[in-house]
């Protein structure tokens, strides 16, 4: 049995930072985050290869957010910057056996973490 869990969530300030982080149970998997705005579809943000040097982005957040792990804490980051109100939504981790952009090929999901980024 796998287990996820976020946290790092919070509110701040359009051109703040926030670092989210995402402990797992079990092996080493794939990572990937994405998020979920209210009224909209879960969307892709960032993904990482087991070996961390496969990272992939979402358009609307290369050059912001940055996508790490740390293998023997079995942990991964992402470490948000520039933050902007769009950037508002809940933000999940998801592991898999391959990095993916897809959602739907992830096996195994966190409960989530609220992250707010005001005007």
């Amino acid at each position: 049995q796998v287990k996820l869990m976020e946290s790092g969530g919070g509110l701040v300030q359009a051109g703040g930072s926030l670092r989210l982080s995402c402990a797992a149970s079990g092996r080493t998997f794939a990572m990937g985050w994405f998020r979920q705005a209210p009224g909209k579809e879960r969307e892709f943000v960032a993904a990482l290869s087991r070996s961390g040097d496969t990272p992939y982005y979402a358009d609307s957040v290369k050059g912001r957010f940055t996508i790490s792990r740390d293998n023997a804490k079995n942990t991964v980051a992402l470490q948000m910057n520039s933050l902007k109100p769009e950037d508002t939504a809940v933000y999940y981790c998801a592991a898999g056996a391959l990095v993916t952009v897809e959602s739907r090929r992830y096996n195994y999901w966190g409960q989530g973490t609220q992250v707010t980024v005001s005007s």
